[in-house]
């Protein structure tokens, strides 16, 4: 972008030490600051509110261009006339001077305090390091990913040894009839087999807006590629099926090769050019060719007899004393313990399986680049652009397909179970759509992979995903584009400017207060003998409450914000909020096709991002998307919340307001009520039962 002071392209990607990215001149020092962008560096924000209030209107005409839209900017004296800095009346940026920020610094340092870390690397990877890369991977050649086959047998037999251990002790020590015990574990594989892709066939048809597509009304292209695919696989050409509906995602599933089903929706045939298509279903095809339906849902099917058997054994130990009674008790502990092992060996299984259907993706193509930047713009959304004044007039009476995420399984091109939000964006400026098909902006993609690759929270998710984090599928894809004598499409060589592992244990700590604040005098209690120590545990388990939600859910002010500037924040997780206000258009619901889906996803001048929609009980959420998700499509909305990221950034909602009719969610005011209740409640107990108050 262009610096408004030295009129030259000029501007670059910063990191600062309060975790977010931002622009500034290389020459001249000045920065540019996104809508709401300015809040991440203040500790003061209902001071800095009234402040810009004050300061709008103020607003004069200014000679400088903003860097955004490139039209005049407003000059709004921030504190009287000392301090004047520029505005962007249309995106509401805001550029300070070199000056102008080191003078406001001095002046008020809490107000506002921007610190860059210079640790954190530059964004082009330089020619020497490329060069070292590909002598390195073509010398020794394409790093070659775990067997598959050894994975996947060492895996299975794992699984099943311990499972058989458990039925042999259930038959051993608790009187189960060997008979059933064989029958539990055959009964379940067959069941879940035959069953779960007829189940998955009617809930597609019955709950979302799917068809099924014959080859000759897929785009040709398409068709063609699949046909050439399979031909060179020894496969049956899929059953394809067609989700309408914007939000770019594709899985599949069935029993074996010959009958798969490949699932895409109309968001994949929309954001990604043609070659991203070819790849996307690649992915899938491959899932298909190494038989991942069957060998997944054979070792997803332990964890299930396993915490099945947990279940009976807990049923049963309440029936009173009978053979092996004394045991039962031990086996059900034992059987939930390794429900949970048996459930992270199946997540682990599941993530090889996706680095494998990657691996083949670029073989049959001959270009992992494509589906490198279809999981850009599937996983993180980097797919959309700020329009052009022309493209908003033509577009303004346009009703735009419903845009949203839903979790299907391990099969998908990503897993949306974690990455649960739709949030695009991109730095690059008015594009047209041709062009924005073809190349997602690389800046932003980097700033998406810091959290990928430098949060802790990160690894956390990865670990409970069926999927790995995307950023590491990036980086084997671009291996493989370099053994093929490609440049990949990107390079991760940025320096982590910090470890993040203060924030993370603080989030950690907050996370766990209210258990953490019982826990203690509780376990006093017990040993003790003082009851009334019960009732101070409670108290305290109620103040930490309070805590919390104080920590998560700051409500001091929403300060207005655009997607883009939220997207920037890395110092954010599940814990760890930011509060903003945002205003765009509802375009969908948050789960395609679902006629009771009650989350949103909204749509500003700079991205979109999806709206986390709770309350209290999950019945009244269910009835609300049900009886008023539909009306609120296509509607001019404002909402305030927390944004948060998980790994994918969502807005969790405080308020909705459409046709100036304000929806409230309450989940912050009942924590509150029942932490209060907690307190009253265990002060009541303590006091009954002799809390000394003198």
């Amino acid at each position: 972008m262009n610096c408004p002071n030295c009129v030259s392209e000029s501007l670059e990607h910063k990191y600062t030490r309060q975790g977010v990215e931002i622009n500034a001149c290389k020459n001249c020092g000045g920065i540019w600051l996104e809508e709401g962008e300015i809040f991440h560096f203040t500790k003061q924000p209902v001071a800095l509110t009234k402040a810009l209030d004050r300061a709008i209107s103020q607003a004069r005409p200014s000679e400088r261009l903003s860097p955004k839209t490139g039209e005049e900017m407003h000059e709004v004296p921030l504190f009287g006339e000392d301090l004047v800095i520029d505005m962007c009346p249309q995106t509401q940026g805001l550029w300070f001077d070199g000056g102008e920020l080191k003078k406001l610094r001095k002046a008020r340092p809490r107000l506002l305090t921007i610190a860059f870390d210079e640790s954190a690397g530059d964004v082009e990877e330089s020619g020497e390091d490329r060069r070292m890369r590909r002598e390195t991977i073509v010398g020794m050649g394409l790093p070659r990913l775990p067997s598959l086959f050894f994975r996947s047998v060492a895996t299975l037999v794992l699984l099943y040894v311990i499972l058989a251990l458990v039925l042999i002790t259930l038959v051993e020590f608790a009187g189960l009839p060997p008979q059933l015990a064989v029958g539990i574990g055959v009964g379940f594989a067959l069941v879940q087999f035959l069953l779960g892709p007829v189940i998955m066939d009617l809930s597609l048809r019955w709950f979302y807006t799917m068809d099924w597509i014959t080859p000759k009304k897929l785009p040709a292209h398409l068709s063609k590629f699949v046909e050439q695919v399979c031909e060179k696989s020894n496969m049956k050409f899929p059953r394809f099926g067609l989700i309408r509906d914007g939000a770019p995602n594709a899985f599949t599933y069935g029993h074996i090769p010959s009958n798969a089903r490949i699932i895409i929706t109309q968001g994949v045939l929309d954001l990604l050019d043609e070659k991203e298509v070819e790849g996307v279903v690649a992915h899938e095809i491959g899932h298909a060719k190494h038989w991942d339906m069957l060998l997944m849902t054979v070792a997803q099917l332990v964890p299930l007899v396993l915490y099945f058997l947990y279940r009976s054994m807990v049923r049963v130990r309440t029936k009173g004393e009978g053979k092996g009674a004394q045991y039962r008790e031990a086996i059900a502990i034992g059987a939930y313990v390794l429900y949970i092992i048996s459930q992270y060996v199946v997540l682990w299984f599941s993530r090889t399986r996706e680095y494998h259907a990657d691996r083949f993706a670029g073989e049959v193509t001959g270009r992992p680049n494509d589906l490198a930047t279809g999981l850009v713009k599937i996983a993180y959304g980097l797919a959309g652009q700020e329009k052009t004044k022309k493209e908003k007039e033509e577009k303004e009476e346009k009703v735009e397909r419903s845009v949203g995420l839903e979790a299907i399984g391990a099969m998908g091109i990503f897993d949306p179970g974690v990455a649960r939000a739709l949030a695009i964006t991109s730095h690059m400026g008015a594009v047209s759509d041709e062009e924005l098909r073809k190349f997602p902006d690389k800046t932003a993609l980097l700033g998406a992979m810091r959290w990928d690759l430098w949060n802790p929270w990160a690894k956390f998710y990865e670990l409970n995903s069926t999927h790995p984090l995307v950023a590491n599928r990036l980086n084997y894809l671009g291996e493989q584009a370099v053994a093929m004598d490609q440049e990949p499409y990107v390079v991760f060589n940025l320096r982590r400017p910090e470890s993040y592992w203060d924030e993370f244990f603080i989030d950690l700590i907050m996370l766990l207060l209210p258990i953490l604040a019982f826990i203690g005098p509780a376990l006093i209690a017990l040993f003790t003998g003082q009851s009334w120590l019960f009732g101070v545990a409670f108290m305290a388990m109620g103040a930490a409450m309070i805590g919390k939600i104080f920590f998560s859910h700051p409500r001091k002010v929403f300060p207005k914000m655009s997607v883009a500037g939220l997207l920037r924040k890395v110092k954010v997780s599940g814990v760890r909020s930011v509060p903003a206000t945002l205003k765009g258009r509802i375009i969908g619901r948050g789960v395609p096709g679902l006629i009771w889906s009650e989350d949103f996803v909204m749509k500003d001048e700079t991205g979109i991002i999806f709206l986390d929609y709770r309350q209290p009980i999950r019945l009244w959420e269910f009835f609300f998307g049900l009886m008023r998700g539909q009306e609120l499509q296509d509607k001019e909305a404002e909402v305030t919340g927390w944004y948060r990221r998980s790994p994918v950034p969502y807005v969790e909602l405080d308020t909705l307001t459409v046709n100036r009719k304000t929806r409230r969610c309450y989940v912050y005011h009942i924590r509150i009520v029942v932490a209060v209740l907690l307190i009253v409640g265990g002060f009541i107990g303590a006091t009954q039962a002799g809390l000394p108050l003198a």
